[in-house]
């Protein structure tokens, strides 16, 4: 097999993206939902091992702390929170093996033997790579591929690059899966926004349905961003698909996160809550919409329902007061949910949002979402932002912000949209500033109002925005004299037209006439 040619940067499209392209042409047959496995299966593994190498390096130095260490001692591992990878499972023995037809085999085998050596990972990785849909030439392309991806780069930031490109990939494999796809990855662009908004600096942040871990991995990415401290937050989650918290659990630690409180089991949140005591501080959630067999027949009378029992045909309200419960104190949510929750009035729900609203006085804003973001559904969406401290000094406390965010976005395709920095930016900031009590905040029609809860009790706690912002003001710069006559003139010269056209068929009925 001719070895493929390193892949190089071009000034023209990001590394990520010609890594996409060079991986999709090896896929061949294969099913994006199944192809994501092999290829981010390598990707972790090419990460692991060059965590591991690197360290293995400094300890066979033996220089400083390192000093008289055994580069093969498991435990030194161990005490920097690093994965030990046994020596059939390191990168440059499956690139020595990457041109055998028995290739696939020997991955599996890398797979096997590194979930034996780090107990955190049992049952996380992928062992697909022996399969027969998976041709060996294919697999060795894949590898020497994955095997470019830090070249040019620092060790040390290998790790960067590597999760950079598992993130990405996510991103193109739900799009390639469309509707299935959009099951495990909240779009980027929502999340960031749910972030930006939520500010998770410090404590402990929750995601009940955490498909791919995106939202955590982008609380980190805010942390550091904003010059925090990493270990100022730790993450708990749940996930009712195991190949998607697989998933979530790779994503993770290829940014050395800890995931240790991600838990999986089939019952999900509902049935078999992983996490029945925590409070948490945040909580960043994308629950499915609209589920209607979410087992609420087995769950009338559960404690977490302080807002009203949720209809037994629709999940949304379960998930409201699933997030409510696990809210600390001062904890604060932003989740997604279908924009019907925001009017629905049947089996009690409307009910439910009206003790949300008044009695519990926990929605803080709610922002209307632009069509298409979502991959695998075209239902509108809407943010809800809860706070538990709204009643403890809150600037705010008698009013909720609503924001009309339908006409921000940009088309990155015929069927998805997504949200620009600048549109993330001016939502965040306007919320930020009507959270503080900023005078920087105003109103502003046809984007953002702050309404009081009477006004929204007079609307019969409807929550679209679009009934508090009103219509766009447009400038008032119509000329009447200059319009009409520019009307006038265009209108003369239809006429004349007519009227020559009318002269040309007269002239011709007279000549067929003759």
């Amino acid at each position: 097999m001719a070895k493929p040619r390193a892949v190089k940067p071009s000034k023209e499209e990001p590394l990520e993206k010609q890594l996409w392209k060079a991986a999709d042409k090896l896929r061949k047959n294969i099913d994006a939902a199944e192809y994501k496995h092999v290829v981010l299966g390598l990707i972790f593994l090419k990460y692991i091992s060059d965590s591991f190498e690197d360290m293995y390096s400094q300890l066979k130095a033996g220089e400083g702390e390192y000093a008289g260490a055994d580069p093969e001692d498991k435990d030194e591992y161990k005490a920097e929170n690093v994965f030990f990878v046994p020596l059939e499972a390191r990168w440059f023995y499956l690139v020595s093996m990457a041109r055998q037809s028995d290739i696939g085999r020997h991955v599996d085998a890398a797979m096997d033997a590194i979930e034996k050596e780090n107990p955190s990972l049992k049952g996380v990785l992928p062992k697909v790579f022996a399969r027969q849909n998976l041709d060996p030439a294919s697999l060795g392309g894949l590898i020497d591929l994955v095997g470019n991806i830090a070249l040019g780069d620092a060790k040390s930031r290998s790790a960067d690059v590597l999760g950079h490109v598992f993130e990405y990939f996510l991103g193109e494999f739900a799009l390639a899966e469309g509707k299935q796809g959009g099951q495990f990855y909240t779009p980027r662009s929502i999340v960031e926004l749910l972030v930006m908004m939520l500010e998770p600096y410090k404590g402990r942040v929750f995601d009940p349905c955490c498909g791919s871990g995106g939202m955590f991995v982008q609380s980190e990415k805010f942390v550091e961003e904003h010059q925090g401290r990493v270990d100022d937050i730790s993450i708990y989650g749940q996930e009712s698909n195991q190949t998607t918290w697989r998933l979530a659990r790779m994503n993770l630690a290829i940014r050395g996160i800890d995931s240790s409180q991600v838990k999986w089991n089939n019952e999900g949140s509902f049935l078999n809550d992983a996490h029945k005591d925590l409070r948490a501080d945040f909580i960043i959630a994308n629950p499915p919409f609209n589920v209607s067999d979410w087992s609420g027949e087995l769950m009338r009378g559960d404690g977490r329902w302080q807002y009203g029992t949720p209809p037994v045909g629709n999940a949304n309200f379960a998930w409201l007061q699933h997030f409510a419960h696990h809210l600390a104190p001062n904890g604060r949510a932003g989740v997604v949910l279908a924009k019907g929750a925001l009017t629905s009035k049947s089996s009690g729900e409307g009910d439910i949002r009206e003790a949300l609203v008044g009695d519990g006085n926990l929605i803080d804003c709610i922002v209307n979402l632009p069509a298409k973001l979502f991959l695998n559904t075209q239902i509108p969406a809407a943010l809800w932002f809860m706070n538990r401290a709204r009643n403890n000094g809150h600037p705010r406390k008698g009013e909720i912000l609503f924001i009309d965010a339908r006409n921000l976005g940009q088309l990155i395709n015929r069927r998805t949209k997504e949200l620009r920095a600048e549109d993330i930016q001016q939502i965040a900031s306007t919320y930020h500033n009507w959270r503080t009590g900023d005078a920087n905040y105003a109103d502003i029609k046809g984007f953002c109002a702050s309404a009081p809860l009477e006004r929204v009790a007079e609307l019969d706690y409807v929550l679209t925005p679009g009934r508090y912002v009103g219509l766009p003001e447009e400038e008032d710069d119509f000329n009447f004299a200059e319009r009409f006559a520019t009307l006038k003139a265009e209108f003369e010269v239809q006429l004349l037209e007519e009227a020559r056209l009318n002269q040309t068929i007269a002239k011709h009925l007279a000549e067929l006439n003759k």
